[in-house]
């Protein structure tokens, strides 16, 4: 059932993107009166699971689930129709129509992209609102839980000030900054201090178990007992560890530490229950573990606890939309960070690069509507910004010959063309299988 639920979120989200995409193709080529032969969803190798005609175009579902494409009438495309171009040019066709008139034709699909990204931030914004926790609201420090980020000399307890010189604000905007930083500015003990990152960060933490780099220092809350633990006749859901050792424990991550040193014994402790302290002996196995299940508190329990002070903040519609187009832009310019680093070898970063499995495994297996349209906002600017390259055969390389024809007067042949989008194509097939290669290389090696 999880399985379904994330093959249909990962399934519709495409189907958005890929149909908005193609219609800012079609809708300009419609109104320039360019002939629009084919509009699919999907690929139709060989046979569509679904076509029909209207009008001049062939509308369809392909059963091919690797993107979606309009042949226009007099375009060298993909499908390397040649045979249509030996012909006289004629007026209803894309080779026809001014260089501008083409240029808008190429434009429009990442026009599209970029758009929905912020309408669908817009909504969010209106729908939602913000809940966020105040970088400066968390006094006992972060939570380090990952060996990667432990090298760099970031520990537990540490307070991240900023980085790369941008302030952090929120709590949540720690890990995607941490991800591509250079230099991050801590506060340890009350002293301020700098730490460099290095190169390659990026590969290292590939590398390792844990993507996640920093959390909230939390409460060692029970979430679930399972029955193979030696603690499930003493501990239920909900328990909260207050004391082990006759040491008062405020976070799980202090508890954790403790319990290393006591592998394979049994050590007295305090459980809060229903707000009440009750004296229990925990046992732990030789892997320091209690062998439970830890809580993933809410925002709401954290502030009841009075652990951290959560802002909410609603927005009217009007107000939605300059704090939506600041989302996305801010999306946006990340996004544009993360392929400077793909595109920087000593990173490390290219090794990251996903597939279609990548983009499937991030949609939740209970179903979001939060998480289907943030992560569907994120995926159109991706599109967006990945047709934009400068590669024959994706709407960057159309738009890169129609600007050197509008600069030069000349237009290249049709030649040319058909080679450039043959380059293109095996290009774009050569990442398509890197990409997808190192979705399965990961499967198979479990990272």
């Amino acid at each position: 059932m999880e399985f379904a639920i994330k093959l249909s979120q990962f399934l519709l989200s495409l189907s958005i993107l890929i149909v908005l995409h193609e219609l800012g193709h079609f809708i300009p080529a419609k109104l320039f009166k360019t002939r629009v032969e084919k509009f699919y969803l999907f690929f139709d190798v060989k046979y569509s699971l679904f076509k029909k005609k209207i009008g001049e175009t062939e509308y369809g579902i392909g059963w091919l689930p690797l993107g979606g494409y309009v042949k226009i009438a007099g375009m060298i495309d993909e499908s390397m129709d040649t045979e249509q171009m030996q012909g006289e040019p004629q007026p209803w066709e894309f080779r026809s129509k001014p260089a501008w008139q083409r240029l808008i034709i190429m434009l429009g699909g990442v026009t599209v992209n970029f758009i929905l990204a912020f309408i669908i931030y817009i909504g969010m914004t209106f729908f939602y609102g913000e809940q966020y926790i105040s970088n400066a609201d968390v006094k006992d420090g972060i939570w380090v839980n990952n060996l990667v980020l432990e090298k760099t000399g970031i520990k537990t307890g540490d307070k991240i000030i900023s980085v790369d010189g941008a302030k952090i604000n929120r709590f949540d905007e720690i890990n995607p900054s941490l991800l591509l930083a250079k230099k991050v500015l801590i506060e340890r003990n009350g002293k301020e201090e700098l730490i460099t990152f290095p190169v390659n960060f990026i590969d290292q933490l590939m590398k390792s178990e844990k993507a996640t780099l920093i959390n909230l220092r939390l409460p060692f809350v029970i979430g679930s007992v399972p029955k193979e633990s030696p603690n499930k006749d003493i501990l239920k859901p909900k328990d909260l560890i207050v004391s082990f050792n006759n040491q008062e424990v405020k976070y799980a991550d202090e508890l954790i530490e403790i319990a290393k040193k006591f592998k394979g014994k049994t050590v007295a402790a305090v459980i809060n229950r229903d707000g009440k302290d009750i004296a229990v002996n925990l046992k732990v196995n030789n892997d320091a573990k209690f062998v439970v299940q830890q809580a993933m508190l809410p925002y709401d329990n954290l502030e009841k606890l009075g652990l951290y002070k959560v802002n909410k903040q609603e927005f009217g519609f009007f107000e939605s939309i300059p704090v939506g187009i600041q989302k996305g832009t801010e999306q946006l310019a990340s996004y544009g960070k993360q392929l400077k680093a793909i595109f920087t070898p000593s990173t490390g970063a290219y090794k990251g690069v996903g597939g279609f499995g990548a983009i499937f495994s991030i949609f939740p297996s209970t179903w979001s509507w939060y998480a289907f349209w943030s992560i569907t906002a994120l995926l159109s600017i991706m599109l967006g910004v990945m047709n934009l390259l400068p590669i024959p055969a994706l709407d960057g390389g159309h738009v890169m010959f129609l600007l050197y024809e509008m600069i030069s007067g000349k237009k290249p042949s049709d030649k040319f063309m058909e080679k450039a989008q043959l380059v293109g194509f095996i290009l774009l097939i050569s990442l398509l299988v890197f990409a997808n290669g190192n979705d399965i290389y990961k499967a198979i090696v479990g990272k």
